[in-house]
Parts: C-alpha cells; sequence; structure tokens
C-alpha cells in the first residue's frame, strides 16, 4: 500500500483550500481529538482526514472557523467514514449545526458481517488489513502545541486505514445484501448521538433515588435540570456545579431555607439561594406532575432461563449469518421478549427488535422458539454452531 502524502492545516489560508480540495471528494475519512474533562461542551484540538490522495490533519487551535468543514460533513452527497462515530456525530451538530449528512460507522458495519462488536480501531485494521497499528497517545494532552512527533503520527494513522476498511466491509455489506441494514443503524447512531438529552429522565441515573418518594424525586429532577443549564451556560462539567451524591442529599433534607444546607459539606455558598429557590419550585408541583418511583422488575427464574435458552439461540444463528449477537439484541431486549410474552402483551417499543431489520429477519426466529413452534437440541459439541433448530 502506497504510503499517501501528509499536510497539517494550520492557517485560515490553509484551511479555505482544504476546503475547496475536500469539496471535490466523494467519499472521505475522518476522525477528531477533543477534550472534555473540564468544560460542558468538549474542546475540539484536531481533526484528521483522510481522501483516497492524501491525508489531512486540521489544527482548530490555529486554522479559524471551521464552518466550511463542517458543510462538507452534513453534505448527504458525501460519505463520510468514521470508526465509532458517536461523537464525531455529536460534534458536528454542536459545531455545525446539523447532524451529518451520511456517516459510514466501520464498528457498526464490521459487527453486520460478522466481526465482534463493539471492536477496536486498531483490532479491525489488523484483522481485515492484518497491519499492526502502535499504541501510546491515547491519554495524550492535545490541547498542549507544538505536537509531538508522536502525537502527529498517532494521528495519522487514526485515519490512514479507514478508506481501506471502509472498501472492504462495503464489499461484505454487498455481497451479504446488508447496505440498507447498514443505512439504517448509521442513521439510529446518528440520531441517537444528535438528539437533545431529555435532561427530566437523565436524573434517574443518580445513584440512591430508590428510598426517595415522588415529591423529593421532583426535587432532585429540578435540581438536575438546574444543575445541567448552569453547566451549560458556564461552559464547566456538571459536577464542579454540584456533585451527584449532593442532589440526592438536598433532596432527602427538603430545604426550606438557606440555613438548611450551611451544614452539607460540598455546596458552594453561592448557590444555596439558587438551590433553595428550585427545591421550592419543586415542592409546589402538584403530586400528579412528580415523577413516579421506578419499578423494580422482579422476574420469577422462568423468564431468565427462557431467556438464558433465547440468547443462545440466536448468538448460534448469529453465527451462522455472520452477524454479531450483541449488536443484533441485547439481554434486556430479549428479557422484554419473554416478559411481553408470557404477560401476553405487545412487546414494548423500546426493544429494538420491534424496528427494521430485526423486527422483520430476528425477531421471527426467536417468537417461533418461544412460542413452541421450533425445538432446541445440541448437534454438534465442537461446531461454532453448535445447536440445530428444528420446526416440530
Amino acid at each position: 500500500m502506497p504510503k499517501l502524502p501528509e499536510e497539517i492545516i494550520t492557517t485560515p489560508p490553509e484551511l479555505d483550500r482544504c476546503c475547496e480540495y475536500l469539496a471535490t471528494c466523494s467519499v472521505i475519512g475522518m476522525d477528531t481529538e477533543f477534550v472534555g474533562e473540564d468544560t460542558y461542551h468538549p474542546r475540539l484540538c484536531l481533526v484528521q482526514v483522510a481522501t483516497t490522495e492524501r491525508l489531512l490533519l486540521i489544527d482548530p487551535l490555529t486554522a479559524g472557523s471551521l464552518d466550511s468543514f463542517w458543510r462538507l460533513i452534513v453534505d448527504p452527497t458525501r460519505t463520510v467514514v468514521v470508526h465509532a462515530g458517536r461523537e464525531e456525530a455529536r460534534l458536528c451538530q454542536l459545531w455545525g449545526g446539523q447532524p451529518p449528512g451520511n456517516l459510514f460507522d466501520l464498528q457498526l458495519a464490521a459487527g453486520l458481517v460478522g466481526f465482534s462488536y463493539p471492536m477496536g480501531h486498531g483490532t479491525l485494521v489488523n484483522q481485515l488489513l492484518r497491519i499492526q497499528l502502535a499504541k501510546g497517545e491515547t491519554l495524550t494532552e492535545w490541547r498542549e502545541r507544538p505536537l509531538t512527533r508522536a502525537q502527529i503520527q498517532y494521528a495519522f494513522d487514526d485515519v490512514r486505514h479507514l478508506l481501506s476498511l471502509w472498501d472492504h466491509l462495503a464489499t461484505r455489506l454487498e455481497k451479504l445484501g446488508r447496505q440498507e441494514w447498514a443505512r439504517e443503524e448509521f442513521a439510529r447512531m446518528t440520531s441517537h448521538a444528535t438528539a437533545p438529552p431529555e435532561v427530566m429522565e437523565k436524573f434517574r441515573k443518580l445513584r440512591g433515588l430508590g428510598s426517595l418518594d415522588r415529591r423529593r424525586l421532583a426535587i432532585v429532577r429540578e435540581l438536575y435540570a438546574w444543575r445541567e443549564e448552569k453547566a451549560a451556560r458556564m461552559n464547566r462539567p456538571a459536577r464542579t456545579i454540584v456533585r451527584d451524591d449532593l442532589l440526592v442529599e438536598i433532596a432527602k433534607r427538603n430545604p426550606t431555607r438557606e440555613r438548611d444546607l450551611q451544614i452539607v459539606r460540598g455546596l458552594a455558598k453561592r448557590d444555596l439561594d439558587a438551590i433553595v429557590e428550585v427545591v421550592s419550585r419543586a415542592r409546589a408541583l402538584p403530586l400528579e406532575e412528580c415523577p413516579e418511583p421506578s419499578e423494580r422488575e422482579q422476574d420469577p427464574a422462568q423468564v431468565s432461563i427462557i431467556s438464558s435458552i433465547l440468547q443462545a439461540a440466536l448468538s448460534d444463528w448469529c453465527a451462522r449469518h455472520h452477524l454479531a449477537p450483541n449488536l443484533v439484541a441485547t439481554s434486556n431486549d430479549i428479557k422484554l421478549l419473554v416478559r411481553a410474552r408470557r404477560q401476553n402483551q405487545e412487546l414494548p417499543a423500546e426493544s429494538q427488535l420491534t424496528r427494521g431489520w430485526r423486527a422483520v429477519h430476528v425477531l421471527p426466529q426467536l417468537l417461533a422458539i418461544l412460542d413452541g413452534k421450533r425445538s432446541i437440541r445440541i448437534s454438534h459439541v465442537r461446531s461454532d454452531t453448535p445447536l440445530t433448530v428444528e420446526d416440530h
């Protein structure tokens, strides 16, 4: 494989010329380096781009506005090849104002043709191209300038093989007739990555909510939303405004005045007045507008047993059809299916088995087993596909 010319873009005129060139390319590979530990919105530090003719590093710290570049990424007539591109999609929405128009995600594509999922970039390069990539810069400080030779080499290597991987995987998808499956997965990933966060429900990921009643859950929800808004406005990590555990502690105390919070260690005094105001607002809500406690699913033993059998059958089916099982369905998807069948209910829409190619090609296989129309036996102990599924 011939070595492509490498170029670092550091000035606005260079960026203009770079974008003019990229506008002529129908397919480009892209990766980014960013730092998000110290701010609410991540700081973009480097953009790596690959074409069939050259490799480019764009330095957003010196090259000026990247508006022209993001316009290229949102253009649906251009294929943008990424690996595990959830963050690239999110950054494009953040800085370009729109989601990418036509992403091709190598990690998803690999899972759709039989590689394990999720597979790292270096592992995929090694398994598909038989090339071993160097490691060592994954925790590097990308904000410092000048970049070291090792950083530059690492950055170029991140995109050096993207288009070769794309060529191989696109060919396999076509051979298996799964281009539409892939487009569905890419669109779903982009949609999830760029959708506005549901702040009103994200609070449920906090620990310690199990003992709270509806009123105190409302306090946590309102405090969480207040914290997110302030963190975004100040561009600081949310945890530096108020820690997660303190949100729950405040709700438990249900304060009515600042003095009630002065004994809570870790709260900034400047925020006490605002916190009391938020708590008062939550306390004034009608009870029916307060969150319901999450129901803890108490599955009987047979749900776990049947789910395990279905999971084994799915893994065997996926091996025969060159699919990564954990891309096809999660263990929760399987449990939702078993619970729904057991209770004679429709499968909840939250299950990915209800949509697209999974609903057409995978769900009927699982339902046939679950409904007793097919039986499973072990037939090949030493085989990669040891099960036989037979119609009754």
